[in-house]
């Protein structure tokens, strides 16, 4: 496990549930530890955007999450690599600079995180492990989803952008020719990818039949 590369996704109130199934599917694959860190808000859009209600007890969330990924039962190394946090665990190793995280992921961010997180509010556990990220200068990136954006918005990106995170709109491309929903998530999950240095197979590469 030391080779295991390890990630922080943290999911919010804002809307794009399934950006966020569709990369925690794609983190599983790539054999990744994932720390997983839900909202009370998220829970909400999920049953809001995806008609699913998720489960209170931990275990069962798993369960429920890897289903909702995997459409069956996913084999058990997934299991063994996905761990849940309630927004006060503050005992969890997200947490703390000590634990190794690789890099931290919040799809989608809402703008009251996006906030919170410029002004190191640390009042969740998802608001303290992006403060983690950030103290310790590890790769932090914002899926924010919001639009039109206030100029409050837009300070507060651009504050955090000089910190070094990055901020990454969920603004799917149409260069590609989408013909369904699921291509538009993977085009910007792909990016989200491509940014994090996992190799994948989804989305589109520009040029790639030319080069090759």
């Amino acid at each position: 496990m030391s080779n295991v590369k390890t990630y922080t996704l943290a999911v919010t109130g804002a809307s794009g549930s399934v950006y966020f199934i569709c990369l925690l599917k794609q983190l599983l694959i790539s054999k990744a530890r994932v720390n997983l860190l839900l909202s009370d808000a998220a829970k909400v859009v999920l049953q809001t955007e995806l008609k699913v209600d998720a489960p209170e007890n931990p275990d069962q969330l798993k369960s429920f999450f890897l289903k909702l990924c995997f459409n069956e039962t996913a084999p058990k190394v997934y299991q063994q690599h996905l761990f849940l946090y309630t927004k006060s665990d503050w005992m969890s190793p997200v947490a703390s600079g000590s634990a190794k995280t690789n890099a931290m992921i919040i799809c989608p961010c809402s703008m009251g995180t996006l906030s919170a997180i410029s002004h190191g509010a640390s009042n969740n556990l998802i608001e303290r492990a992006a403060d983690v990220m950030l103290k310790e200068s590890r790769q932090l990136i914002l899926l924010t989803r919001e639009m039109p954006v206030s100029a409050i918005h837009l300070e507060n990106m651009l504050k955090l952008s000089r910190l070094g995170v990055t901020i990454m709109p969920a603004s799917p491309g149409f260069y590609h020719q989408p013909k369904s929903i699921n291509d538009l998530v993977e085009f910007v999950v792909a990016r989200l990818l491509d940014h994090l240095k996992i190799e994948h197979s989804i989305g589109l590469i520009w040029g790639k039949d030319e080069v090759e």
